[in-house]
Order: C-alpha cells, then structure tokens, then sequence
C-alpha cells in the first residue's frame, strides 16, 4: 500500500528520512543474503555466477554507504 501523504505523524519520521532508512536496510540485508549465494555458487566452482553476486554485492555495499551518508547529513542538518 502506497500513498503520497507524509507518514510522518504516524511513524514520528518525515518520510524523506524514513524512505532513506529503509533504503539502507534494504541494501545492507542484500549484502548479506548475496554473501550466502557467493558461497553457494563457490560450492558449486561456479565462477561467472560467484562474480556476478560479487559484483551485486559491491553494489549494494557502495548503496548502503552513499545512503547512509546521505542520511547522516540530513539528520544532522534537519
């Protein structure tokens, strides 16, 4: 369920930083769940998929610091 209308009042947290938030989450749980496939795929001397979700997880490391980047400065400064 998706609305434009600021949740803030119900969560306590503007939306911009609770959106932030889960943006962080999200690429941090990834980050993890991608580190149990690359040790699947390594089981399975499977080298193009073990590259493929190192690449992903890289990916979703760099998300997770930009993110909360990000956030710290709004936080800081809001």
């Amino acid at each position: 369920m998706t609305s434009s209308a600021d949740t803030g009042g119900v969560t306590g947290t503007p939306d911009k930083d609770y959106n932030l938030i889960w943006y962080v989450e999200a690429c941090l749980s990834n980050a993890l769940r991608l580190e149990t496939y690359i040790q699947d795929a390594e089981r399975e001397k499977d080298a193009e998929v073990v590259d493929l979700f190192r690449k992903a997880q890289a990916d979703s490391r760099k998300g997770a610091e930009l993110g909360k980047k990000l956030l710290r400065a709004r936080l800081d400064g809001g």
